[in-house]
């Protein structure tokens, strides 16, 4: 019996009879575009208001089933009418993107969020790739730029902190521009962006690894460095250590860069390690690196997305890496993940559980939930175990002209 065959059906089968169903049946906003992402338990919406973030990556995951799983014109069709709304009605004069619209378009919330132009890239980009409309190779390539233009002063005028107060680099701003560049490769052809998401790679290992614990520290002073004097400067963030971890491998294999797989495979298991309940099993939301109280009360919590992100990482680790703990690592959190998260009554995953694992919301979507982190996890881990399964090479995915 070839273990990986059987996992890799049981990904791709979550995907396509639960996850999938369920938002293309509940998200479509039919009345106005868009997409609802605030679902409860069933489905049913309980809020209208349509946030950014999560509606350009409700377009990127539609795309990317569209040309990875299987050409369906029904995705197709989803993501090409959430990508007209979005550049309709999401822009500010600037060109920026709003954080947030009411259901009809209304500006509500002011573009203060980076990300905002980071997930408008990420799903025109992928749009682009699956439908050839040049309006969405454009609106990428405006939105990567302005990404990189904001990275040094991402909220701008909307900044809250005073002058005096310290000046730190949160790990988000360039983890995130990893995997931007690696979208604009791979859907745009974009060789230049593939060498950007290297460089980036290289920079956050040398910067935010702590040379004593090994670990990804979520925040540095900005001048470089460790600063443990603050909450801010010990705060650890497991699942963004190892979501950018993975990324960080993504880019070594694209351009060809062994070592940094070797680096951000030991980071991943220094975090895995270090962020297990040893109690109630799974991983933490937040961490403090001495241990001490975390001022983020949810820091227990276990959420749905931290799980998903170090599937793909541990199961990356082992499949570039060949190192046998990262299988080991991969079936304790299958097993733990796969308990407590998939909700056999409506489909869909449980977000947010309490530490011991029971959930502590019904909600299947909301503000910071939607058609993304699970369903990429599907996808992707799907894919490596179908090619572990086969024997065959991590796919490259190389860069040819758009």
């Amino acid at each position: 019996m070839n273990p990986y065959r059987n996992y890799a059906k049981t990904y791709r089968d979550e995907l396509r009879t639960n996850v999938i169903p369920f938002w293309l049946k509940h998200a479509p906003d039919g009345e106005y575009g868009g997409f609802f992402t605030c679902l409860d338990r069933d489905g049913s919406v309980y809020d209208t208001e349509k946030h950014m973030w999560m509606q350009w990556r409700v377009v990127w995951m539609l795309s990317e089933l569209h040309r990875k799983l299987e050409p369906d014109p029904v995705w197709l069709a989803q993501a090409r009418q959430g990508f007209a709304f979005l550049t309709r009605y999401g822009k500010a004069a600037d060109g920026s993107y709003y954080f947030s619209l009411g259901r009809d378009g209304t500006p509500f919330t002011a573009p203060y969020n980076i990300f905002s132009e980071c997930f408008a890239c990420m799903g025109s980009a992928a749009f682009f790739k699956a439908s050839g409309d040049p309006q969405a190779a454009e609106e990428a390539q405006a939105s990567y730029r302005r990404y990189i233009a904001r990275g040094a002063d991402p909220k701008g005028q909307w900044e809250k902190r005073l002058p005096g107060a310290p000046r730190w680099q949160p790990l988000s701003i360039p983890m995130i521009r990893i995997n931007l560049s690696l979208v604009m490769a791979e859907c745009l052809g974009d060789a230049g962006a593939l060498e950007d998401a290297a460089e980036v790679a290289r920079e956050v290992l040398a910067r935010f690894r702590h040379p004593g614990s090994g670990l990804i520290f979520e925040n540095i002073p900005a001048q470089g460095g460790f600063d443990l004097r603050s909450p801010t400067g010990r705060h650890l963030n497991p699942g963004h250590a190892l979501e950018s971890m993975w990324f960080v491998m993504l880019a070594a294999r694209r351009s060809g860069q062994p070592d940094l797989i070797s680096q951000a495979a030991d980071v991943i298991l220094a975090t895995l390690e270090s962020g297990w309940d040893q109690e109630h099993g799974g991983l933490y939301y937040f961490m403090d690196a001495e241990g001490r109280p975390h001022p983020e009360l949810t820091w227990s919590m276990k959420l749905w997305w931290v799980h998903c992100e170090a599937l793909i990482a541990a199961l990356m680790a082992f499949q570039l890496s060949g190192r046998k703990e990262f299988w080991v690592w991969f079936e304790k959190l299958h097993h733990w993940t796969w308990q407590h998260y998939p909700d056999p009554a409506y489909g869909e995953w449980f977000g947010y559980l309490e530490r011991n694992g029971r959930p502590a919301s019904m909600l299947k979507g909301g503000k910071w939930k939607s058609f993304f982190h699970l369903p990429r996890m599907l996808l992707l881990c799907s894919e490596m175990l179908g090619e572990l399964a086969s024997g065959a090479e991590p796919q490259q995915n190389p860069i040819r002209p758009a």
